[in-house]
């Protein structure tokens, strides 16, 4: 093996490491939230806001890891599959054995660390008469893509536990760039 094809392996594992620590991080502010709400703000639509519950939201994002992780040795992933298993809907409890067990196969999958490409299922192939609906991706791309959608739901249940009248953290729901950028303009404010 060539020192280069070194570098660049050690260059994959170094980003694959990144991203699931950044995912295992979503992943843990969720159970961080489950501990502080009540199963009544967990499971209840806020008045105007439906069908925005913090629940509902939770399963998705939940659901979408699931899809991903069953995926990976196929090297086919459905995010369409989803159970929609309502068990996690009605149960804080439910909720945080799925996530505990997102974060173990996160941690430990081993399929997670290299940067396999993957076929990825277009969203409602079906309806959009795709002959094959399967489009390339990675492993990477992937973990950011779940990444970004975990923030985007996050966005959403944060709306959700204002509406319920629970405070929530200004960064909650945020994107990392996001808060960053906010942090230069402060810094830059701060200056002037």
């Amino acid at each position: 093996m060539a020192s280069t094809d070194l570098l660049i392996e050690d260059g994959v594992a170094e980003r694959q490491l990144a991203l699931i620590r950044l995912n295992v991080g979503w992943l843990r502010q969720a159970l961080a939230l489950l501990v502080t709400i009540n199963d009544e703000v967990f499971s209840t639509t806020p008045e105007g806001l439906a069908p925005h519950r913090v629940s509902a939201h939770l399963r998705h994002i939940i659901e979408f890891y699931e899809c991903f992780l069953d995926g990976l040795y196929r090297l086919r992933v459905d995010y369409d599959a989803r159970r929609r298993d309502a068990s996690i809907e009605r149960s804080r409890q439910a909720a945080m054995a799925r996530i505990l067990w997102l974060i173990s196969r996160l941690k430990t999958e081993p399929a997670l660390m290299g940067d396999s490409i993957l076929f990825v299922r277009a969203e409602d192939a079906r309806s959009l008469g795709l002959r094959d609906p399967f489009s390339m991706s990675s492993v990477a791309r992937e973990l950011m893509t779940l990444s970004s959608h975990t923030i985007h739901h996050f966005a959403l249940i944060a709306m959700a536990l204002r509406a319920h009248g629970v405070p929530v953290e200004a960064s909650f729901g945020v994107a990392p760039s996001t808060l960053s950028y906010h942090a230069r303009l402060a810094a830059g404010a701060e200056v002037a």
